[in-house]
């Protein structure tokens, strides 16, 4: 059985050893904040020197633990808390009442990994490589990243229309995760597509 993570929510208070002090001269894309006793990803920013008045930092953050985007702006060299953290290639396993099970690919150790961090876990097939972002040192997971583009059979939709080619007529379409996406109308049962699974849609048809 493998490790079982707590939700991330529950793991706040205990990462004050892994802050790393810095000002927002660091503040890049992508970067890992202590702020208001949450973590959140740094998604935009701005250096901003005003004709007058003192520099300052506008920023859009995301939330790791309930995904909510804030704005918030910072004087120019403000004190900021960066959380170190670092990206694992894991291997999905399967899912049961604990949660998601998946392999690190370096270690072979397996975690159970809480449905809340995975967006969009409707878009899970087995095998699949994926990345988790970790706290430094604890391994606590923080997000989980599925590929932008996956393959998937079309297990169940209505017979597909011959010779009609339109993509902006679709159709509901069950795919091999068991989740439901749009297809265009020439799809049918049995055919693979390329899907976007940040938000679903159809890409194309793959030829196999």
């Amino acid at each position: 059985m493998g490790l079982v993570i707590p939700k991330v929510g529950l793991l706040i208070k205990g990462i004050k050893s892994l802050i790393i002090m810095a000002n927002t001269s660091e503040i890049r894309n992508g970067l890992c904040l202590d702020y208001n006793n949450d973590i959140y990803t740094v998604v935009e920013f701005l250096h901003v020197k005003p004709g007058k008045g003192p520099a300052f930092v506008r920023t859009k953050l995301k939330s790791l633990t309930n995904g909510k985007v804030i704005d918030n702006t910072w004087p120019s060299s403000h004190k900021i808390n960066i959380v170190r953290v670092e990206r694992r290639k894991f291997q999905f396993l399967y899912n049961d009442s604990e949660g998601y099970h998946c392999m690190d690919m370096e270690s072979f150790e397996q975690i159970a990994i809480q449905e809340d961090l995975i967006t969009n876990h409707q878009f899970l097939k087995e095998s699949m490589e994926i990345e988790i972002l970790f706290y430094a040192e604890k391994n606590i997971p923080l997000t989980i990243d599925l590929p932008q583009y996956i393959e998937v059979k079309i297990t169940y939709t209505e017979p597909g229309v011959r010779g009609d080619t339109a993509t902006n007529v679709t159709k509901p379409a069950k795919i091999e995760t068991g989740a439901e996406i749009r297809v265009p109308i020439f799809i049918n049962e049995g055919d693979v597509v390329k899907i976007d699974t940040r938000s679903g849609n159809y890409m194309e048809r793959v030829k196999k």
